[in-house]
């Protein structure tokens, strides 16, 4: 049987959008081909979701309808030169972080490219991912992509992979910074008198309610933070605080870093 769905790489990200399709019943297992080379990884794979890896591509990949392409940036010429021949005719999106979509094009054959830019929670289906899609690629195609993409959480087009830099400094290492920031209420906690374990719960569940009400709610999160600071009362305290110390004005330099550092590594691996 043709095999309209392939994976080169099987890693973390890769794992999250096949399990995503297999639960909700879009694709059969037999219906996959994934190419990964790490044997623990290809028994992983076979475990969790009853799928016979390859470690090595081979000319069934031509039957590949989508290739995605899940491998580490600094590795993909090395596992894209071999494959070359079986690649021109499918529709690829790469999941890599980096990789101009010009190489995929030189190293594929294809020019039906579509870049994405996913994060970490997307391993519990909470991701957000931006999506750029080169000029040959069609409607139905980035429909069919957003569909692929769908059980690992939302997605957001960008107008010009330029764009996908700004993605990959706001929702990309996005998760980094809310960690760091979780970590230091965690030493706060601690500081307090409670137990780190205490800070964690309070923490997590404090900034995951905040993000919901955010989602749900049609006010700003100027309105909402406005909502919470009473003149006087802890909260504008800790506010008042954190902006003599400069914190809204950090945070800001530390996303145009990365968006900087994110353009640099297009250009060192383009």
């Amino acid at each position: 049987m043709a095999s309209p769905l392939a994976f080169i790489g099987g890693g973390n990200m890769a794992g999250a959008i096949l399990g995503g399709l297999l639960r909700a019943g879009q694709v059969k297992a037999a219906d996959i081909i994934v190419v990964e080379p790490h044997e623990p990884q290809r028994d992983k794979l076979r475990a969790d979701f009853g799928i016979e890896a390859l470690a090595t591509g081979d000319a069934s990949l031509a039957q590949a309808g989508t290739i995605v392409w899940a491998v580490k940036p600094q590795l993909f010429g090395a596992a894209a030169e071999p494959l070359r021949a079986w690649l021109g005719a499918a529709l690829h999106l790469s999941v890599m972080a980096g990789i101009p979509s010009s190489s995929l094009v030189r190293l594929t054959g294809s020019e039906r490219i579509v870049r994405s830019m996913p994060n970490t929670p997307a391993l519990i289906g909470q991701g957000m991912a931006g999506l750029y899609a080169r000029p040959a690629v069609s409607a139905d195609e980035r429909a069919a992509v957003e569909q692929l993409l769908r059980p690992t959480g939302q997605t957001l087009w960008v107008d010009t992979e330029d764009d996908l830099d700004a993605v990959t400094a706001l929702s990309g290492s996005g998760p980094a910074y809310f960690f760091l920031f979780v970590e230091a209420m965690m030493a706060a906690a601690v500081d307090m008198g409670l137990s780190a374990e205490q800070g964690r719960r309070l923490a997590l569940a404090t900034c995951a309610g905040a993000a919901a009400l955010g989602l749900n709610s049609p006010e700003s999160p100027t309105t909402l933070r406005e909502r919470v600071t009473s003149k006087g009362g802890t909260t504008h305290a800790a506010i008042t605080s954190m902006q003599a110390d400069g914190v809204d004005a950090a945070i800001r330099r530390a996303v145009l870093a990365a968006q900087r550092r994110a353009a640099e590594l297009g250009r060192e691996f383009g």
